[in-house]
């Protein structure tokens, strides 16, 4: 299938006005009488593109701007300025159309209804969809099946645990086929069988209808199995844009190898002139942090079996998680 672009952000800024509260005794007479705000921006100057079927991971630590982006994507914010498109409409001028093509799952808010059972409320989001009988009934079969809704369809949706909600919210955000997942945080309170089925679930519907997926999450699982493209934010600011290989390699070049000895070192100097980052040892375990880029593991090794017997050894590359970490590091220092 030929892509297209589904998702364009230019030059996207959202500013928000933030009371200034005066202090002291009478503050809150003076913030009655007398108040003061000051300009506070979310999201500075942010421009990126998607094209039809990626599967993106947004991400960013809290209060990073993402969630801003997200809302102002689907219509829930809009811009102070720049441009928002998606499938070529302004998303805040066109919240009707926007949202009956999109599915959009935020980790704290239901688009269920509260007080009724899961399963009226799922029929009622079918009629507000306009979604086919047989399509409806499928899907149903489909995501119940997969997310293990059965034993509580008839439970009122404010009964249901988080986990068990999340669970709805991802099936009423995809029984009318949506080109568009938006996931904030969407195994939030899931256990680890149901995540794994959960991943499943969006990686065949990635692969089978072409859904775009614009997904943010914590949990660094879920980035390095569902997509192949991460942008990261930061106070309002893209840092990084581009292919999770890439990411890897520009920041993730450190490793660990760990080493069991039959004895221990008496001198780590030699090991140090190498350029490795850190030599710590317990015992007869010893654990060198390096760069790969700078000294490579066969040179660390061959340095140590020439003076000391190695008898066991395993070199580990740094968790996404850390990549991460990194990225943010290079743009404080």
């Amino acid at each position: 299938m030929e892509q297209q672009t589904i998702i364009k952000v230019q030059n996207l800024h959202k500013q928000y006005k933030q009371m200034i509260r005066h202090e002291g005794k009478w503050g809150g007479l003076q913030d009655l009488v007398n108040r003061k705000h000051k300009l506070m921006t979310a999201v500075d100057n942010v421009s990126f593109e998607v094209e039809s079927g990626e599967a993106v991971a947004f991400i960013g630590p809290n209060g990073a701007g993402k969630s801003t982006v997200i809302k102002m994507l689907v219509g829930v914010l809009a811009p102070t300025s720049g441009l928002v498109e998606v499938e070529g409409r302004i998303p805040h001028g066109n919240r009707l159309e926007n949202a009956k093509r999109i599915g959009v799952v935020f980790g704290q808010r239901t688009q269920l209804f509260w007080d009724i059972p899961l399963s009226e409320s799922l029929h009622l989001a079918r009629h507000m969809y306009k979604i086919p009988q047989q399509q409806f009934k499928e899907n149903m079969l489909k995501y119940s099946e997969v997310l293990g809704l059965h034993e509580y369809m008839n439970v009122a949706v404010r009964q249901l645990s988080l986990g068990q909600r999340m669970r709805a919210e991802l099936c009423a955000a995809l029984l009318h086929n949506p080109r568009i997942v938006f996931l904030d945080e969407p195994t939030i309170g899931l256990d680890v069988v149901v995540k794994e089925k959960f991943r499943s679930l969006i990686r065949d519907i990635n692969e089978k209808y072409h859904t775009t997926i614009l997904l943010t999450t914590h949990d660094m699982v879920d980035i390095e199995q569902l997509c192949s493209r991460v942008i990261v934010i930061d106070h309002g600011n893209i840092l990084f844009d581009g292919k999770l290989d890439q990411l890897k390699r520009d920041f993730g070049s450190e490793e660990k190898m760990t080493l069991e000895m039959d004895s221990k070192l008496d001198d780590f100097r030699e090991i140090y002139e190498l350029g490795v980052k850190s030599v710590e040892q317990e015992d007869r375990t010893l654990q060198i942090v390096y760069d790969n880029r700078r000294v490579s593991s066969s040179a660390i090794i061959s340095n140590i079996l020439s003076s000391y017997t190695v008898k066991d050894l395993i070199v580990q590359q740094i968790e996404i998680e850390e990549i991460i970490k990194n990225l943010y590091k290079n743009r404080l220092t």
